[in-house]
Order: C-alpha cells, then structure tokens, then sequence
C-alpha cells in the first residue's frame, strides 16, 4: 500500500535557491497519491511565483496571513487542521530560526504553531550557513520539539561551494513524507548499530585505520529509529551529527568498540554491525613519536576483537547483521563471512566501484542470508538504510 494516498500534505516553501525543486515536489507528492496545498513565504516569492505552484498542485496558493478573504474562515486554522504532514521545502536558515523562537509572524510560521500534524523541515542553506553555532541551536531546539529534519544532503551549492546545506533532492524527500506514515516495523524492537572506522595507535601520534566515513552506519541508525525501534548507535571516529531520537556512545579503537558493544548488547534485539573495525592492530604502542632514521620500519601487527563473531556466538544472541566490503568476490566472500560467524544477514558492496562507498553519499548493496537475496541498486546511502531496515524487519517477521 502506498502510505501517501489520500494523505493531506500542507507544502510550505521558503526563500531560497531550492525553492524550485520544490515545484517539482508538488507534482511527485501529487504522482504519489497526495493531496497537496502550496504555503510561500514572501522570499519564496522572489524566486518562484504562486502561479507554477497553483498550476501543479491544482489549489489556490497560500501566501498572505491577514487575507481578508481567507480569514473570513479562518482560513490559517482550517489549513492546520486538515494537513497530515506540514512539509517546509526548503527550510531556509532565517525560517528554522523563527520556529526556534516560536514566532508566528506570517502564514507559514502560524500554521506551524496551530498544527497538531507532524512538521518536517528540509534545511537548503550554505554549508557555512549550516555549521554556524546559531543554526546549530536552533536545529537542537526545533529537534527537540518533534520537529522532524528530511536532510540535509552533501553537495555542490548555488553559490559554488561544496559542503553539507543542500537540500535532499524529490525522490528522497517523497520517500522520507512516505516514511512518516508507514508503519512502524520495529516499534518495541531494541537495535544496536556500529558505525565508522576504528584508529589503533602506533604511537601517541599516528595510527592505523581505514577510508570509513560513517554514514552508511548513521543511515542504518536514523532508518531503524524511524522504525520505531530504541537505537544505540557506537561510533569511531567521524564528524557526523547524531540522528535524531538515537543514542550515541563515541569510541576510538577497536578494543573500545569491542568493550562498548559487550556493555550495550544485553537485551538488544537485532545487532548491525556496519563499522570497519580494524581486523589488526599495533602489538606494541611506542610511548613517544617514533622518529625518521632507519630506512625502513617494521611494525608487529595483532589481530583484534571480532565483535561480530562475539555478538553471534550470544546465548541467545539478536538477530546479527554484518557488513562486508570487498574489491572482488562480493557475493562469495559475503556467503563465506555470513555462515563463518553465523550471521542472520549480510549486507556486501564493491568498494572498488567508482563513486560509490567510501567517500561517497551513495552505495549499492547485495543482502544475502541463508535462503536468499536481494540487490539494492545504486542509490543514497539514506535510502539504501531504509530498504535495509525494510528487509530485516521482513525477516524478523
């Protein structure tokens, strides 16, 4: 079933560059079985006029709060009451700023304050912009509210730079609409996630690690919180916020995430275990910084912790999901780890690929389990988690 048919979506739109994707909103939200309604503020004005919105949503555009003829019927309550799901996109800094300070001083902020349907906010700012303290705190306050945020994406910006501020293009953003109104597949499920890379000193200066950014592991995270399930997410080292709802327990080594998964894994239901914990580490951590004078240098390697393993051999043991990331094989080295360690599932991807995996937003996974898989095609990292969490509460079932 299509969770947006017949779903009421108020569509509010804010001054911004973005504000012409969302014209193309209207009409995917629309092609999805939604009935749509267009609130612009005067910015979203300047950059599209209310007459493509009226054209593609099919509804008289909403722009003014003291409209003599809207007010008649109270017009900003009655669009309240019959939204489902208040989309801003895009949200622009100035207008997260006043839902932060609560401020009700045109149509699009009043209907904010007067709605008891869901709100969601599609950030398009520069990555400046966004990484300023102020933002900052305001993303914390309106988080905090309920408000939900679809974004922001990574990406080259308007104004030339690249950086995280651009907003999540349409198809994600009907796909996270959608998701608001699914049903929460892993609601009472505990989930406990890994993520990112582990770094094992050589000496109080360097270390070994790996090319893992974390975000297919925060994806994994947010999608099962979405879900519905109680989300502990530990993380190596990586400069990603924390989605919202989750719990985070930061780490460094591989030993650290060993000791802070055995600590969190009582009564956890399933375990997915995306982080590229270092397989070796240093036998010996030199106390001071080892200096450039021989020609070459030696370094005694150990292995780590398997905490996959660790976890699967659990009696009774969750429902354990592990990764792998190969350059060749992927499906015959996935099979082999997958009954090796006694996995549930396995999600597998070619790092070898250009543009996908490590340093990118966007992956493609081969799931396998013991009688069966499935491909999900190349495609965000945050849909890819979504499709994921989808399948293991398939499974579950």
């Amino acid at each position: 079933m299509n969770p947006l048919l017949g779903k009421h979506i108020l569509l509010g739109v804010s001054g911004g560059i973005a504000a012409y994707k969302a014209a193309e909103l209207v009409r995917r939200l629309r092609d999805a079985g939604a009935d749509v309604r267009v609130v612009m503020t005067r910015g979203a004005q300047a950059f599209v006029t209310p007459l493509t919105f009226q054209a593609l949503s099919t509804h008289p555009v909403h722009t003014d709060l003291l409209d003599p003829a809207a007010e008649a019927g109270m017009g900003h309550i009655e669009l309240a009451r019959w939204a489902d799901l208040v989309l801003i996109a895009p949200a622009s800094a100035n207008l997260i700023a006043r839902l932060a300070q609560g401020r009700g001083d045109d149509l699009l902020s009043t209907l904010c304050l007067a709605t008891e349907a869901p709100i969601a906010l599609a950030p398009a700012m520069n990555r400046v912009m966004w990484a300023d303290a102020a933002t900052r705190h305001n993303i914390s306050t309106v988080r905090e509210r309920g408000i939900r945020l679809f974004g922001p994406a990574e990406g080259e910006q308007a104004c030339g730079e690249t950086g995280a501020g651009r907003m999540l293009e349409v198809p994600e953003l009907v796909e996270r609409a959608a998701g608001v109104f699914a049903h929460q597949a892993l609601a009472g499920r505990r989930v406990l996630v890994t993520a990112g890379p582990t770094r094992e000193a050589i000496d109080p200066v360097r270390y070994l690690s790996n090319r893992s950014s974390g975000r297919m592991g925060f994806a994994v995270a947010e999608a099962a919180r979405e879900a519905g399930a109680a989300v502990t997410l530990i993380a190596g080292p990586v400069h990603l916020h924390t989605p919202p709802g989750v719990k985070r327990v930061d780490v460094i080594s591989a030993a650290d995430m060993f000791a802070a998964v055995s600590n969190a894994v009582a009564n956890t239901d399933i375990f997915i275990a995306s982080a590229a914990v270092a397989d070796y580490r240093p036998a010996a951590i030199a106390s001071d910084k080892i200096k450039k004078t021989a020609r070459t240098l030696s370094l005694e390697l150990e292995r780590t912790e398997d905490i996959l393993a660790h976890v699967a051999a659990r009696d009774p043991k969750p429902f354990c999901v592990g990764f792998a990331a190969e350059t060749r094989d992927v499906a015959g080295y996935a099979r082999d780890k997958l009954a090796r360690k006694g996995l549930d599932m396995i999600a597998a991807n070619d790092v070898s690929q250009p543009g996908i995996g490590f340093d990118s937003e966007e992956n493609a996974l081969q799931v396998l389990w013991a009688d069966g898989e499935a491909a999900l095609p190349r495609a965000r990292k945050s849909v890819l988690a979504r499709q994921l969490v989808a399948l293991i509460a398939e499974r579950l079932t």
